[in-house]
């Protein structure tokens, strides 16, 4: 699985997910995620992969959402995913 980040424009990503959730109520918003979800793991396609994405996802669920550094110019940072503290 990779830990860090591989989009080649990781703003504008951010920027299109974020403008596809203007004017959504919160069902509308979580309908989209999930359908987008579902999307991109079909894209993906290993089950072994998606599990590990899962897992992680989960155990970084309760931890806080912070700000990203400022990314170098010109490119995306190539600083991993941070894992979240284990319990």
């Amino acid at each position: 699985m990779k830990t860090h980040n591989t989009l080649q424009d990781p703003d504008r990503f951010y920027d299109e997910l974020n403008d596809a959730h203007l004017d959504l109520d919160g069902a509308q918003s979580a309908a989209l995620n999930a359908r987008l979800v579902l999307i991109l793991a079909n894209q993906i396609g290993d089950a072994a992969l998606l599990s590990e994405c899962v897992q992680l996802a989960a155990r970084c669920a309760a931890e806080p959402v912070s700000a990203p550094a400022a990314e170098p110019a010109g490119g995306a940072s190539s600083q991993p995913i941070p894992e979240p503290a284990l319990r």
